[in-house]
């Protein structure tokens, strides 16, 4: 005996009949199922012809449905007027029509998920699938099967004034940053701390100190506060950033840490006693060359479910590989990554920091007083960008890479100073 996929059809009939007969189930209706929602195919086309007929602001009723129907020449593939005319004997109540609704997008879900669990299915037993894509793929298709079927309520006003109110309260009781840390007091009196869900690009031109000023983020943020810190390098590997990170914080000369020059006796004893808080910081590096876009989301949900992340920073995105299907067209390519982290970033609830290419426009435009803008933004203009002079978004018009010259604070290394174009 097979399975049969879960459906209600009568209750899709009482739905429809309420419609064609009963005016006011009609907005209920609309905004709460789709075409999915109907398992039957002669149900969906009815359905198809009722929505087509509320965008055109028309009367909905056997007649008119019928009509329609006939206009798209599938009448006859639902039954004839007489399939129709029987829809108008078969209505439930008015008043059950929120029930009947309930049921039908339970059983769409539940049809759903049943499609999502067959593709995974086949995708476990290709060999060639790639096991991170795997994972990623099968956490998104459950999430949509589930998403695609349970809508947020619209909020009012006061509700959502409310809840401000609230975390504002809470906040009175507490002192410091709302964020995650910068260990920069400059940025921290603007930004309060990274912000839960925030993209921040730090965009400069290289060689300027994008990775030592984004390294000393990670190291103040995990050494400092002990907050879970994940580095995405897909440029350096994860030794050289280790390395440029116990220069920083043992104050010894780069050049014995990377071994050009040899290390006294007391500076083995500094090295090894000044890195004993470094060596126990919650600080995760992940240095895969060109990381997929679905590899990238996959290791950083884990990261924040399993290690507790508070910052993720990505060095840097141009460098990430994008959708398959946007190779060779780099800006759209570029666009889709800004887009996706910003949803990773919403979706985890946590800040990513992205670093940045600029392009040479940057420093050839004269005027302006050598501020990049939205479109110095190498291989694309269009990813999310916050001005450092205000906590208020600005548009794409406005919106400024704020290019300033930031200092540690006294308990960050002398040697965390970095200058770096930043935006938030």
């Amino acid at each position: 005996m097979g399975n049969k996929p879960p459906q209600a059809l009568e209750v899709e009939e009482a739905v429809l009949g309420a419609m064609l007969v009963e005016p006011s189930t009609i907005d209920a209706s609309m905004e709460e199922l789709s075409v999915s929602c109907f398992y039957s195919p002669q149900y969906q086309m009815i359905f198809e012809a009722i929505q087509a007929l509320v965008n055109e602001h028309s009367a909905i009723d056997m007649v008119t449905v019928t009509a329609k129907l006939r206009a798209k020449g599938t009448l006859d593939a639902v039954g004839g007027p007489v399939a129709i005319a029987d829809l108008t004997g078969k209505i439930g109540a008015a008043a059950n029509i929120e029930y009947y609704i309930k049921v039908l997008k339970q059983k769409a879900i539940q049809r759903d998920l049943i499609k999502a669990s067959t593709d995974i299915l086949k995708m476990a037993y290709d060999e060639s699938t790639n096991v991170d894509d795997l994972i990623d793929s099968a956490q998104t298709k459950v999430f949509d099967a589930v998403k695609n079927n349970v809508k947020k309520d619209v909020q009012d006003i006061g509700s959502i004034i409310n809840e401000a109110m609230s975390e504002i309260q809470e906040m009175q009781g507490k002192t410091g940053l709302s964020g995650v840390p910068s260990g920069f007091q400059s940025i921290d009196r603007v930004t309060m701390g990274w912000q839960k869900s925030d993209l921040i690009i730090l965009a400069a031109r290289p060689s300027v100190g994008k990775t030592a000023f984004s390294l000393n983020l990670a190291r103040n943020a995990a050494v400092m506060h002990n907050m879970p810190v994940a580095f995405f390098s897909l440029e350096m590997s994860a030794i050289q950033l280790v390395k440029r990170l116990m220069t920083s914080e043992t104050g010894l000369p780069a050049d014995k840490i990377k071994g050009g020059k040899k290390l006294e006796d007391y500076e083995w004893v500094q090295l090894e006693t000044r890195l004993k808080n470094l060596s126990k910081a919650p600080l995760y590096i992940d240095d895969t060359p060109g990381i997929p876009l679905m590899e990238f989301r996959t290791k950083a949900k884990r990261l924040v479910k399993h290690n507790g992340v508070r910052l993720i920073i990505v060095d840097y995105l141009q460098l990430i590989q994008g959708p398959p299907d946007l190779r060779g067209m780099r800006e759209q390519e570029v666009a889709a990554i800004s887009r996706t982290l910003k949803a990773t970033a919403k979706e985890l609830n946590v800040p990513i920091i992205a670093l940045s290419q600029l392009s040479r426009q940057a420093v050839q435009r004269q005027g302006g007083g050598g501020k990049p803008i939205l479109s110095d933004l190498r291989e694309s203009g269009s990813m999310p960008i916050w001005s450092s002079s205000s906590t208020v978004p600005t548009t794409r018009a406005s919106a400024r890479i704020l290019k300033t010259r930031t200092r540690p604070t006294s308990s960050s290394p002398s040697t965390a100073t970095a200058r770096s174009e930043t935006s938030r």
